[in-house]
């Protein structure tokens, strides 16, 4: 809990009132509690399918519940316990890493691989809200590893900056140690500058190519590169993840915001008029239509942009809030069942057809980045009723309550803390 009690409970009746100067975003956001049952709707599909977190996942063949697909899911299960505390999430995500033993996914505290690492952010969550060692040293020994290597070229596809480096931030804010956001940061940069002809990342456009087989001049079907949504989707969140729990000061945190803050610009201009983005998304007719996983990350880092003031204007507002509406309405079923979600793959042809019935090989990716995407919105939507937290229309002292228990980021700041001084007190309501 960090909750200031000398001063926010003793003035608890002028906070109030504070609340009501809380910059609004706008009537056109969805009310917190309607975001939450979104949320709490498609989640609960899942775990009902899903009821032991222990068991392996079999598709074409068995694979281990904390690969990387199952351990997005994981990012999301933790930003909805952020909103809604129940014991039910904590307790299953804790069943699940404990069956693991707290180790990366296959190679142990050996492996170099971002997909088998992405494991470790839930585990540093989970840590970070009951400190016992064990729930840390796998993956601290794992990057560790990393650190004490010359080696930089580990993510050769950009999907890994989201697995792996979001790790490296966490461990840093941790553990208080630059060594951390050094190495990602080299291994990042490698990523963008270096890998493929000249690097991942197109300077000009703002977007990235998945790996080297998309660098000039190969190109989309309409002459254009080749920018894979989900894949962008993955580094535009990774960016957000780690940028959320990386201090002010943290080397290279500019270069990090700045190459976050392009990306936001050039994704609103290739954005669809329904509120999703296209599998390609400079070829609307490379298999467009409809898919959730790239939307959700995009919606997630859009409005983790706006939450922290490091995205300004309505502009980005009316994508995030689009996209979030596109999603919640056109692609949740009335079970829970996430529809437009494009399988495993690299590519915009692969995984399909992507529709509104079509089942893909992983169902907890795309839940994953719904989940990160709907804990952001839900924040934009406090505003509209301001500390209006749980929902209900009122502002009262149930409010406060869960502010001061329940909202607790990974690593990062609580929820409510506008001034950025680890504390919910009445200078986040001025």
């Amino acid at each position: 809990m960090l909750l200031n009690s000398n001063s926010t409970m003793h003035c608890f009746g002028a906070l109030l009132a504070s609340m009501a100067a809380w910059p609004a975003w706008g009537a056109e956001v969805p009310p917190p509690n309607s975001v939450l049952e979104k949320m709490t709707l498609a989640n609960g599909y899942f775990m009902d399918k899903w009821p032991d977190p222990t068991v392996d996942i079999v598709t074409n063949r068995t694979r281990p519940s904390n690969i990387w697909t199952r351990a997005t899911y994981y990012e999301g299960l933790m930003s909805l316990y952020y909103v809604d505390s129940q014991s039910l999430y904590y307790d299953y995500a804790v069943e699940w890493a404990d069956s693991h033993n707290w180790e990366p996914a296959y190679g142990g505290t050996t492996t170099t691989s971002a997909d088998n690492q992405c494991a470790g952010q839930t585990y540093l969550e989970l840590y970070l809200i009951d400190p016992q060692p064990e729930r840390i040293a796998p993956i601290k020994a794992t990057i560790d590893g990393m650190l004490n290597s010359s080696q930089s070229n580990y993510w050769w596809w950009i999907d890994a900056i989201q697995m792996s480096m979001p790790v490296f931030a966490k461990l840093g804010a941790v553990l208080d140690d630059d060594r951390y956001y050094e190495k990602m940061y080299d291994i990042f940069s490698y990523t963008k500058t270096q890998h493929g002809s000249n690097g991942l990342y197109n300077e000009a456009d703002h977007l990235w190519w998945r790996d080297a087989d998309f660098d000039p001049p190969y190109t989309a079907p309409n002459g254009e590169d080749t920018y894979w949504s989900r894949g962008n989707g993955w580094v535009f969140a990774g960016l957000a993840r780690s940028l959320d729990v990386m201090p002010p000061g943290a080397p290279h945190r500019q270069e990090l915001l700045a190459t976050f803050q392009e990306m936001a610009a050039a994704l609103l201009p290739v954005q669809r008029s329904d509120g999703f983005w296209n599998v390609s998304l400079h070829d609307p007719n490379d298999f467009g239509g409809r898919e959730t996983s790239g939307t959700a990350f995009f919606v997630y880092g859009l409005a983790w942009g706006l939450n922290n003031g490091v995205l300004e204007g309505d502009e980005y507002l009316e994508a995030a809030v689009d996209g979030w509406n596109g999603m919640a309405n056109d692609a949740l079923h009335p079970d829970g069942f996430l529809g437009y979600v494009q399988s495993t793959g690299k590519q915009p042809s692969d995984g399909q057809p992507v529709t509104y019935d079509s089942v893909p090989d992983f169902e907890d990716y795309a839940l994953g980045a719904f989940l990160l995407a709907g804990s952001e919105v839900y924040e934009l939507g406090l505003a509209l009723t301001p500390g209006d937290v749980d929902g209900d229309g009122d502002v009262d002292t149930e409010d406060l309550s869960i502010i001061a228990v329940n909202f607790r980021r990974g690593g990062g700041r609580p929820l409510g803390d506008l001034t950025g001084d680890q504390f919910i007190d009445l200078a986040d309501f001025r």
